[in-house]
């Protein structure tokens, strides 16, 4: 199910900017920017912490491991 959430003005304003020097729609920066975003986190503490284990087989914070599972 997706979920379209509503921007505040400043992070409206960060993500135009961002597409803008990319040369990408704001869609298409906001979903590189969470495909990217995994990488920079820790995995184990986001799973932890997470109330949904139905979305491990496509979730960019599970491991290889874990979306077999799923």
């Amino acid at each position: 199910m997706a979920y379209t959430p509503e921007l505040n003005d400043a992070s409206a304003a960060t993500l135009r900017r961002l597409a803008w020097a990319v040369g990408k729609p704001m869609t298409q920066t906001m979903n590189a920017i969470f495909m990217k975003l995994p990488s920079m986190c820790d995995k184990q503490k986001i799973c932890e912490c997470c109330k949904d284990q139905t979305a491990c087989g496509y979730c960019g914070f599970a491991t290889e491991s874990d979306k077999e599972i799923a």
